[in-house]
């Protein structure tokens, strides 16, 4: 009997510390707190075109900060906080207006994760269509012509494809021209009565001769002639992150070249598809192009010249 009782005895208290066990681990799921406190983009009002600055706070400090927009990968970096991390992007100009979910996932040292959605709004842009009258030849090119253009494709694929892992741009985009505007971003361009493309860029008026710089630090992928483009540069500041500069005379910088902010890089010119002398600059994420005069305007902080993506980051 006694045997039996105290069997009876232990089993209750083995079942009885489980539970205790159990109500242990539920509370401290309960008490531990989030890893993402916020999440905030910088336009608050985002539009198709528009170029914006992701921001994390987060309780701890992550190993890993990673997400997806648009189908497209967002590439977090922690700021000198480490509570506070970034994340640099933008919508296609020819996004539809509509609701996009961000996913966020946060990963501990312990491997623990978190996982936030956060739907933003896309809202319509209004853009323009525009005629233009351009030498037959690049509107409808001959076969030679057009072996030439695949060539160039092919240049500026690899480009695209390049690299650049660590942020090298710190602080606000600056205008690469010290001339005012032509033509805005997202204008439907109609080249002798065809339709030909969506104005990818923006245009500023530059007599033949006036110096370009580049409008934030970054790495050289690409200064080459091509067909449209003419003299073109384009410089990657980090992480899928380009302008590109179009139709210089003259090119002051070699592919592989690290430039600074400010740095000239070239001369204005006429070259390639153009009505007249001017430059064109491009601002690209990922595949996508960007508004440059919302860049302009878009606060960013001061950064140290290199900081190094989150694990997993393309």
């Amino acid at each position: 009997m006694l045997a039996g009782g105290l069997k009876t005895y232990l089993r209750i208290l083995g079942q009885f510390s489980a539970l205790l066990l159990a109500l242990s681990a539920v509370s401290f799921a309960a008490n531990k707190p989030d890893i993402i406190q916020s999440v905030t983009w910088t336009p608050k009002t985002i539009v198709s075109g528009s170029p914006c600055l992701f921001q994390v706070k987060v309780e701890t400090e992550p190993t890993t900060l990673t997400g997806t927009w648009q189908k497209q990968p967002l590439i977090f970096f922690p700021s000198s906080d480490p509570h506070l991390w970034y994340a640099l992007a933008g919508v296609d100009v020819e996004t539809k207006p509509g609701t996009y979910r961000v996913e966020l996932t946060a990963t501990q040292p312990d491997g623990q994760a978190e996982h936030v959605d956060r739907d933003v709004v896309v809202a319509h842009a209004n853009y323009k269509t525009e005629v233009l009258r351009v030498p037959q030849k690049y509107v409808k090119p001959d076969p030679e012509t057009l072996v030439r253009i695949e060539a160039d494709k092919e240049l500026k694929k690899a480009a695209f494809a390049h690299e650049v892992p660590a942020v090298e741009w710190s602080g606000r985009f600056e205008v690469p021209v010290d001339t005012q505007p032509s033509e805005g971003f997202g204008t439907r361009r109609t080249f002798n009565g065809q339709l030909a493309s969506v104005h990818r860029g923006m245009d500023y008026h530059a007599a033949p001769g006036t110096p370009i710089l580049a409008a934030n630090s970054g790495q050289v992928i690409l200064a080459h002639e091509l067909f449209y483009e003419g003299n073109c540069v384009i410089i990657n500041h980090g992480q899928q992150f380009m302008t590109i500069y179009m139709h210089m005379s003259r090119l002051d910088v070699k592919e592989g070249d690290q430039v600074r902010k400010g740095q000239q890089i070239g001369l204005s010119g006429a070259t390639g598809r153009v009505t007249g002398p001017h430059l064109h600059i491009a601002v690209r994420w990922q595949d996508t192009y960007l508004d440059p005069a919302q860049l302009w305007a878009l606060p960013l902080p001061n950064l140290s010249p290199t900081r190094e993506p989150t694990a997993g980051a393309r």
